[in-house]
């Protein structure tokens, strides 16, 4: 078998990927855009994340039997091209769940207690020289008794509601389809969780119903004290609209871990906003904990393991 591993770098180069020469020749590229009909013409087994599978970049490769992603998302890969090949495509669910929880909670946390502006107080020398003990000139609140409003419960919506509750929070979500009925917490409209959330975080897919879903005329309806967070796909939330509610102080914080266009750029507005304590955005980092990835590698390997026994693992085509 030739396996090709199209984007080293989007697991890391931390990440040990001996594991897949147990099936054959394998062949390792940091990183593919442009090159992909070329790295992949000798292939067997495909392994990419967002590099374009495709028949423009597939046609001349016509050894191709799987394609393996290094994600749960496939948009990058032509299911139907694919599947008129012969050619499997399977995924990674469930990989990143606590991880991406864990980094919900950074974000509101970071947020919540002003940790810009008390780090900053320590570490500029003012609290050196004042005459007490401690310092909470800017207020700080608690999470208990704070409503948590979640939008898209599932794997990981369902382990940040877990850990809301567990912190004393009242869990409330919205099914964006109709179709979520978990009676474990309070199923409500989005008009009732915009208005009465003290934090709504956002953990659906990106679909024609969920894009610019929370834009300005959702963001004027939240509380003037509320805190988004959006740790799912980027254009959920209009960013242009985040940036007029922000500086108009419609809403009091949001965190960032997805953009609408990545890596950021100066057209983006919310590139202008430095204030740290109205706004964090962290660099689509929050599924990369290092087990997070080793987790992924494995479940690949597993993928490719139950592909040659002839079993149907994870494929997502067929």
């Amino acid at each position: 078998m030739n396996i090709v591993v199209l984007e080293q770098n989007s697991i890391g180069l931390d990440i040990d990927l001996t594991i897949y020469k147990e099936f054959g020749n394998v062949t390792y590229y940091g990183n593919t855009v442009h090159e992909v009909a070329e790295r992949i013409k000798d292939a067997d087994i495909v392994i990419a994340n967002k590099a374009r599978l495709d028949e423009e970049s597939m046609k001349d490769a016509p050894n191709v039997k799987l394609i393996c992603e290094f994600a749960t998302g496939y948009d990058n890969v032509d299911l139907e091209y694919c599947k008129k090949r012969g050619i499997a495509v399977a995924n990674v669910v469930d990989y990143s769940t606590p991880a991406v929880a864990q980094h919900t909670f950074a974000m509101a946390l970071y947020l919540l207690e002003r940790l810009p502006y008390y780090d900053n107080y320590v570490k500029s020398g003012t609290y050196a020289s004042q005459d007490r003990f401690s310092n909470f000139d800017k207020p700080f609140l608690e999470l208990e008794g704070k409503r948590w409003g979640i939008v898209g419960l599932g794997n990981i919506g369902k382990k940040t509601a877990k850990i809301a509750k567990a912190f004393g929070c009242e869990v409330v979500y919205y099914s964006v389809t109709g179709k979520n009925s978990n009676q474990e917490y309070k199923r409500v409209e989005f008009d009732e969780l915009l208005e009465t959330c003290d934090f709504i975080s956002v953990h659906c897919p990106l679909s024609d119903l969920t894009k610019n879903l929370i834009d300005y005329s959702a963001m004027k309806k939240m509380k003037k004290t509320a805190i988004l967070l959006n740790v799912a796909r980027g254009p959920v939330i209009n960013n242009a609209d985040l940036y007029r509610a922000l500086t108009e102080e419609e809403i009091y914080a949001a965190g960032l871990d997805v953009l609408e266009k990545e890596p950021i750029t100066d057209e983006n507005p919310l590139s202008k906003i430095k204030d740290s304590e109205k706004l964090i955005i962290t660099p689509h980092m929050a599924w990369a904990s290092t087990e997070s990835r080793t987790r992924l590698a494995i479940e690949v390997y597993k993928n490719i393991k139950a592909f040659l026994n002839g079993e149907k693992r994870n494929i997502v085509n067929m």
